[in-house]
This record gives structure tokens, sequence and C-alpha cells, in this order.
């Protein structure tokens, strides 16, 4: 690997969202979360395909899990969900280990991009969702600091090259400058930072 290859282990980041998900109640499954039409069961099976595309792309394995857009259809879980997510996050960090995985053309959600671009939206995904996880059941979050640098890196990028300050995933939210990292990118995101479950 030579010095310049840009890559971030995803492992601390995928093992905080492996215990939030494992702090997840069976009662809390048909809670909202901060996505609009997510609740808590549908951003644990959005985490699940997610991880499972990631993966795919770190592989280069392109096929239906790499081509599939995540708005295609409202992601559930399944009766095995507890072992099948934090597996498939676990693989999906242990695939962004090789090298190779950073290097030349992937896919994901059905978009072509650089092998170190999808990485990167592999830890912005991971990091703003672990925070829409935690929100939604009420769960402490820290987020890995270098996949957490990373996802403000692309976030604000995005921001920037928008012509409507939409981001990536919706209408940015206004954050004081001040703010933590972890705020700014949520707000970066489309996601008001002081977002809580209802009572």
């Amino acid at each position: 690997m030579t010095h310049d290859t840009p890559t971030l282990d995803l492992g601390p980041q995928t093992r905080i969202l492996a215990r939030l998900a494992e702090g997840v109640s069976d009662t809390r499954l048909a809670d909202p979360t901060p996505c609009p039409d997510l609740a808590v069961r549908n951003l644990l099976g959005h985490l699940t395909g997610l991880a499972t595309a990631f993966r795919d792309a770190a592989r280069k394995d392109l096929g239906v899990t790499t081509d599939t857009s995540p708005d295609a259809t409202v992601p559930d879980i399944g009766p095995g969900w507890r072992e099948q997510l934090p597996k498939a996050l676990g693989e999906l960090a242990e695939a962004w280990r090789a090298p190779e995985a950073w290097t030349g053309m992937t896919r994901a959600g059905g978009v072509g991009l650089p092998g170190a671009v999808a990485g990167v939206v592999a830890a912005d995904e991971l990091v703003i969702h672990g925070w829409d996880l935690a929100r939604a059941t009420g769960q402490e979050y820290r987020p890995d600091p270098a996949a957490l640098q990373a996802s403000y890196g692309l976030l604000s990028a995005a921001a920037e090259e928008s012509d409507r300050d939409t981001g990536m995933f919706g209408p940015v939210v206004p954050v004081p400058a001040g703010a933590p990292l972890l705020d700014r990118a949520v707000g970066l995101s489309g996601r008001d930072p002081g977002w809580t479950r209802p009572a």
C-alpha cells in the first residue's frame, strides 16, 4: 500500500453501532426516528442493508447489493436481525481493512464512485445513522472520532457544492459554529441536532 492511499478503520464505529443495536428494546422497534418515514425497525433494516452493500463495494463484488438504490423500498428487519446486523457490520469493517478496497472504482446504491470515496461514504452512513439510532432509542452516543471527522469532511464538501444548501440527505439545518463536531455533522446531514424522541 502506498503511503498516500487514504484508509480509515471502520471497526471502532461499527462496534459502537453494534452496541447501540444491542441496546434496542423490542418495545422500541415501532418508535419514530430522526429519519422521516423510518421507524426504528426500518432504520435497523437500512443499517443491515447498507453494511452488506458497502462490504460488497469494498470487495468489488458488484451485483444486487451494490446496485440497488436505498430508496427502492422501505427496509425492514427479519426475525434474525440481532445476529445479522452485528455480523454484517463486522464484515463491513473487515472488508475495508484491505488496502485494495480504497483503490480503483466500485459501486454503492447504484452509483459508481472511487473506492476511496466509497469508504468515506460508508463512514458517514455509520456515523449519522448511529446518531439516528441513539436518539430514537434514548442511548448515549459517542462516535469514533476518526469516522466523525471523515463524515464531517464529506458532508461539508457536499454542502459547499450544493446550489440550494441541500446537503446530501436534505436541507442543511443551521448549527452554531461553536457547536460540537457531531452536531455540525448532523446539521449538515439535514437533521436537527436537537431532535428528541416523543415522550
